[in-house]
């Protein structure tokens, strides 16, 4: 990846001996969000119809989009996942979301129709979805007269049980539960103190083992979901009993606010994208330390907050600090990487209206096919505007290992603010039953050693096939 335009010769290092972390099969995910298209900021509501409630189910390029993965990961949660209620059980009456002043992020309490939840998992089963859903973690408290925005008493899990037990009747998969939605550390509208949300979440658990009698189909249970603070994070792992969390999921929004008129120039400035480093090392760290059995998982990244920068964040450029996220992610042993969003917002993996990929999606699913699960170490001495990272070799037959297929992509005219991507030079666009294009590499003859080259301002995957990496060996029997 080239953010910057220099000519020269690099030479990089790569330990193939022995991994540094390793990533779940499903590193990348992305993420469906709750908001109502009344959802505005900075003067334009760029979510139209893109929030679950909303949202086309029957687009056909929405499902051509996540079939392509086989399978995606994705998240359901979001700001106003904690304000949300199921129509199951003893809860007959489904109110609208509506604006209001007092409510948490502006917005009364809303309601997941059984309808919609049919119609969701209809969808994430015929797409091959691997499925998150994000509970509502404040049913049962109330809001601290003395701190409005510390939340206390006990979780009311009654009416996410009867959301569960109706699913198993009808037999749909759920990868996960997440507990919450940036209830942690500070909090963003609500906050739980870091031992009560441990005990409400170990109650999750309890109850999901129940519900779900077969540990091998047996849904993960993840949290808090939030943006990391040492003490609140080591706290709540240190009060989390063995086996109760699966994943510890954090937030990342880096970028600072969409309106931040330096968004453009702080995607392509590798000094300001390796400060939130420390943070994925800390992390993983507590993980290793307290809860050595789970894994670390970024469960929402948008870059920039507030539904990211409308000029941006959808662009090529962005793809400069999503590509440098899921590298440096997986080299701090991060599972799994979710993206905010799939769809809605100025951020997301496709356009809000038409539904066709942005260049990050086409980055991403790169990723997906390419990259493996063992992270080696890399390293170069050039300009740190030269970003590398190496994550699979396949095993091939010898006349296959002369060669190497590379993946270049770059913006349409040059222009880093384009929607419109080119692989090897030609635009990826639709087919004409809107189908994703195939993503045809560039087959290079490796056999003289002749250089990778790497063009200013382009993003470049490159399979090497006859390069012998140990670490990366399968199994022997």
């Amino acid at each position: 990846m080239a953010i910057t335009s220099s000519l020269e010769d690099v030479k990089l290092k790569v330990k193939g001996v022995t991994n540094i972390a390793t990533t779940d099969e499903n590193f990348i995910c992305a993420t469906l969000d709750w908001w109502p298209s009344n959802k505005c900021d900075y003067n334009q509501c760029p979510w139209g119809k893109a929030g679950i409630l909303n949202l086309n189910l029957n687009n056909t390029i929405l499902s051509n989009a996540i079939k392509a993965f086989n399978p995606l990961r994705i998240r359901l949660g979001g700001s106003l996942q904690d304000q949300i209620i199921y129509q199951f059980g003893k809860q007959k009456h489904c109110p609208t979301m509506r604006k209001k002043d007092n409510g948490l992020f502006g917005f009364s309490v809303g309601c997941l129709p059984r309808k919609r939840w049919d119609e969701m998992n209809h969808f994430f089963n015929k797409t091959g979805v691997k499925f998150t859903f994000g509970l509502n973690a404040l049913i049962g408290k109330k809001n601290s007269k003395e701190d409005q925005l510390n939340w206390k008493g006990d979780w009311n899990p009654n009416n996410a049980i009867s959301l569960m037990k109706y699913t198993v009747s009808k037999g749909y998969n759920i990868d996960s539960y997440e507990f919450g939605n940036e209830l942690c550390s500070e909090g963003v509208s609500a906050r739980i103190d870091s031992v009560q949300y441990a005990k409400d979440i170990t109650k999750l658990r309890h109850i999901v083992n129940s519900l779900y009698s077969n540990a091998t189909t047996r849904p993960k249970v993840l949290g808090p979901a939030g943006f990391y603070g040492k003490e609140w994070f080591d706290s709540f792992l240190q009060h989390v009993g063995p086996g109760v969390i699966d994943g510890v999921t954090h937030h990342i929004y880096n970028l600072g606010a969409g309106v931040d008129k330096d968004l453009i120039s702080k995607v392509q400035d590798p000094y300001f994208l390796s400060k939130i480093a420390q943070t994925f090392k800390d992390v993983s760290t507590a993980v290793k330390e307290f809860t050595p059995w789970a894994g670390a998982w970024v469960g929402e990244s948008g870059g920039a907050y507030n539904s990211g920068g409308k000029d941006v964040s959808h662009t090529f450029v962005n793809g400069f600090w999503y590509l440098d996220q899921l590298g440096m992610t997986s080299t701090f042993n991060h599972k799994v990487y979710c993206r905010q969003a799939l769809i809605g917002g100025n951020y997301a993996l496709l356009n809000t209206t038409s539904f066709i990929p942005n260049p990050d999606y086409y980055g991403a699913l790169l990723w997906h096919r390419l990259m493996g699960t063992n992270v080696l170490s890399i390293s170069h001495d050039s300009s740190p505007y030269l970003q590398v990272g190496i994550r699979r070799i396949n095993a091939v037959n010898l006349m296959d290992s002369l060669k190497r297929e590379e993946y270049h992509l770059t913006p349409k005219d040059g222009n880093i603010q384009s929607d419109v991507v080119l692989l090897n030079g030609t635009p990826l666009e639709l087919t004409k039953s809107k189908e994703i294009p195939e993503l045809k590499p560039k087959i290079v003859d490796a056999s003289s050693s002749s250089p990778i080259k790497v063009a200013p301002h382009s993003i470049v995957f490159v399979q090497i096939n006859n390069f012998n990496a140990p670490a990366c060996a399968p199994p022997t029997k």
